[in-house]
């Protein structure tokens, strides 16, 4: 169960991605009756009612097989907290892995995970948190769950354990060493440890604070977890380098090959099974697990292009599907009628073309390029040709941290943008262009295809800015998100894809603030930096809501980029499996996979 508060975006090629949001969902999300309609005996039954997960009650693994999709991506990385692995992709797999202490439900609020233990803040000033672990919660290999467990956490999320000028961890989060000083004070054997925030941090629940094993780390880094623990609180870079350098890439591995079992063992209810390259990741149900142990025996994550998810759950291949909505898709799965169960509402996804800053580049200091491009990019168009016919509700997106279906949302796009870029202005992106001197500059989209809408997006956009004198190019590429792929590398003028979130109010920074992880762009503005640094250390909602606004006006300003709309949620399962259940959040259908059980 992901509830990190690591970054606001997972990145998303084919259907999701991370999001930043500024407060929780509204309506649309909670379970529908026929969640439950194919019930035996209800045994595995979930409550039409109940946004988080459902009391299954004392329950046995059943003997089965479920699978799933939510696109072709392949298995990256048994560590999914690098800025390379962490996508809603490999997330889907390692989500499965790694109990956490929170959770969000169909609701997009924030739940306890008491399966892992418990926290409660025991002090307001300064700001600290007690955890307390489960006395039972182990590894799957049987090493017990402790505070080094939670060190190692604080610690991947540390840039003051540095390499030179450069972090030791490679972790998409890199913030904890600013806001948690002293990192977990406790016994690294023990099961308690407190956290104090050097600022009140208002997404303080969903802080990643154990993931990794680190007794794993630390035998691969040539030291006792005892070792490990206290070379990371004492500050010490040059013991840590070892282990570091597993921790970012002793994982990774090549397609179809696991690493070895006693590197990879599991804190959750699922671990991993096999993997066979370009088709699927078998996970198997934890039978060490110290919580509600998994409905089913083997969970299947498949490696399906989101063109083939329709006729792949018709035939029975895949049994749960989270394809990327386009009409035909809609209207291919309606016409499978009782077989499947269609799952619709509102998503924390949000498509966007990102403009590339790095030093070189077209837009990189030319503020008046950016808006000449973003003036021929035909919004409303792709609204109105791809997304409308699945949400008649749908508008062009005007916002970045909330949502067009969320109260704020008019507030906050009323005080940061003047709606200059809503229609097409082909003259006046021609007038741009011949004053800055350039003739047909070429402006490469990257994607990750396959991907039909996207495809169809490049090419409206094509259309219409090649009118203006711009050349664009369709540079989609099946590597885009992949480790040394096109985003990573920056080989584009402006990337295309999706931040699928859940509900966060702090996690933008790691997108927007200069320097961060998922800041793939290299945009820097120092105005940015200083609102998300009064936004993130406090919890006083007013400031929360001004500072949203002075952030999207400034992003609007600079035209960082722009946002185009909000994805539709469209997914579907079928009718004999049950318990899968909608959600708007980045984790999508699979989020209480642990649950999904086939009906008798």
């Amino acid at each position: 169960m992901r509830v990190q508060r690591i970054s606001k975006a997972v990145a998303v090629g084919a259907a999701l991605a991370l999001a930043l949001t500024a407060c929780a969902p509204g309506g649309g999300n909670a379970p529908t009756e026929s969640a439950t309609s194919a019930k035996t005996d209800g045994k595995f039954s979930v409550e039409p009612t109940n946004s988080g997960l459902a009391d299954l009650g004392d329950i046995q693994t059943k003997d089965d097989s479920v699978s799933y999709s939510v696109g072709a991506e392949e298995f990256i990385s048994y560590n999914g907290l690098t800025p390379e692995s962490y996508s809603t992709y490999n997330s889907a797999i390692t989500d499965r892995l790694f109990a956490s202490f929170t959770y969000f439900g169909t609701d997009g609020k924030i739940y306890p995970n008491e399966d892992l233990g418990k926290y409660e803040v025991v002090s307001e000033d300064p700001m600290t948190v007690k955890y307390t672990i489960n006395p039972e919660a182990k590894w799957s290999d049987g090493t017990d769950i402790t505070v080094a467990d939670a060190v190692l956490a604080w610690g991947v999320q540390n840039t003051n354990l540095a390499d030179g000028k450069k972090p030791l961890f490679n972790s998409v989060s890199q913030d904890l060493g600013q806001t948690i000083p002293k990192g977990p004070e406790g016994d690294p054997a023990g099961k308690e440890f407190t956290v104090t925030y050097a600022k009140p941090d208002p997404d303080f629940a969903i802080q990643t604070m154990i993931y990794s094993p680190a007794h794993v780390v630390a035998k691969q880094g040539g030291m006792s977890t005892a070792e490990l623990a206290e070379a990371i609180l004492s500050g010490d870079s040059a013991a840590l380098k070892k282990a570091a350098a597993f921790w970012n890439t002793g994982w990774n591995t090549s397609p179809g090959k696991l690493p070895a079992a006693d590197l990879i063992p599991s804190s959750g209810p699922y671990k991993l099974g096999s993997w066979e390259a370009g088709q699927s990741v078998t996970l198997v149900a934890n039978e060490n697990y110290y919580g509600t142990p998994a409905a089913t025996k083997e969970l299947v994550i498949r490696f399906a292009a989101p063109d083939t998810m329709v006729q792949a759950l018709q035939n029975g291949d895949i049994d749960v599907i989270e394809p990327q909505p386009t009409v035909d898709t809609l209207a291919q799965l309606t016409a499978l009628g009782d077989s499947v169960q269609v799952h619709q509402g509102d998503s924390l996804t949000w498509e966007h073309l990102d403009f590339n800053f790095r030093k070189g580049s077209l837009f990189a200091d030319n503020l008046e390029l950016r808006k000449a491009f973003a003036m021929c990019v035909p919004r409303q168009q792709i609204v109105d040709n791809l997304i409308k016919p699945l949400n008649p509700e749908a508008t062009v997106m005007n916002a970045r941290e909330v949502f067009p279906f969320q109260d704020n949302y008019a507030d906050v796009v009323g005080a940061a943008y003047a709606g200059q870029y809503d229609n097409v202005d082909i003259e006046g992106a021609k007038a741009i262009l011949a004053t800055e001197g350039v003739t047909a500059p070429e402006v490469r989209i990257g994607y990750s295809a396959p991907n039909p809408r996207r495809t169809e997006e490049v090419a409206m956009i094509k259309s219409s800015c090649e009118q203006a004198g711009f050349k664009v190019v369709d540079v989609g590429d099946a590597k885009f998100f992949a480790p040394g792929g096109t985003l990573e590398r920056g080989d584009y003028e402006v990337a295309l894809f999706a931040w699928a979130g859940s509900g966060q109010i702090t996690s933008g920074e790691n997108i927007y603030a200069s320097g961060k992880p998922q800041n793939y762009g290299k945009y820097s503005n120092k105005e940015v930096d200083a609102a998300w640094e009064r936004l993130t250390t406090t919890l006083d909602p007013a400031v929360h809501a001004t500072e949203t606004k002075n952030i999207e006006k400034l992003l609007w300003d600079d035209l960082y980029g722009i946002p185009v709309f909000a994805h539709p949620g469209l997914g579907a399962s079928a009718a004999d499996v049950l318990n899968v259940r909608d959600t708007a959040t980045q984790n999508g259908l699979v989020w209480n996979a642990e649950q999904w059980v086939r009906a008798e």
